[in-house]
Formats: C-alpha cells, sequence, structure tokens
C-alpha cells in the first residue's frame, strides 16, 4: 500500500493510503474528499477532474482518446488535466501528488464548504 497526496480545492494537503488496482477518483472517494464523480468511472462525464503536479504527469499512462475527448468538453483544462477516474493507482505512482478542481465539487458544495 502507498500514498496519493492530494490538495483539496482549498489548497488543503491529505495525504490518502491507496490501494494498487483503485481508480484514483475511488481513492478520493473512499477518503472523503469533495469530488463529484457523477459517473462513477465509466469517463462518461468529466466531473472528477484533477490537475496532476507537472512533476509527475510524464510518470502517467498516456490518455486514451475517451478521456481527451471528455476534457475538450470542459471550459477550463490546463495542460496537467486528468481525469481522476482514469488514472489507476499501482505501486510506480506512490507519492502521486495533484489538486482537485472547482468543477469536480459537488453541486451541494461550494469551495468554501469543501474546506
Amino acid at each position: 500500500m502507498g500514498v496519493i497526496k492530494v490538495h483539496d480545492q482549498e489548497g488543503k494537503l491529505h495525504v490518502l493510503e491507496a490501494v494498487e488496482g483503485w481508480r484514483v477518483m475511488e481513492i478520493i472517494r473512499e477518503h472523503g474528499l469533495p469530488i463529484k464523480a457523477e459517473c462513477g468511472g465509466a469517463c462518461a462525464c468529466a466531473t472528477c477532474q484533477v490537475e496532476v503536479a507537472p512533476e509527475w504527469a510524464e510518470r502517467l499512462h498516456d490518455m486514451r482518446e475517451d478521456e481527451e475527448d471528455m476534457l475538450d468538453s470542459l471550459p477550463i483544462v490546463t495542460d496537467y488535466s486528468r481525469l481522476s477516474c482514469q488514472i489507476i493507482y499501482e505501486d510506480e505512482l506512490d507519492g502521486l501528488e495533484l489538486k482537485l478542481t472547482d468543477a469536480s465539487l459537488p453541486d451541494d458544495m461550494d469551495a468554501e464548504a469543501a474546506a
């Protein structure tokens, strides 16, 4: 078991235990952090968007076309935007660092309520 480092929408760092084979989105939800993830990991909604720390971006597997299409549908993306449902945790990702985006907040929350 390893860890991922998640900065919430307010910038607070959370170090989460991570289980190999789990989607990063599932790890985030399991630890109770605010992430919408409406489709539950089917790569059909883009509501689990995260920004991967630049030093980790090249270490992730290449984006599939369906993930790229979903990100293209969002109004705000960066070079480091990924869908957390499409990142499968493996030992090589121990220490992965990312940030939850405001777009991933559940509808009943705003950034201040998430803190």
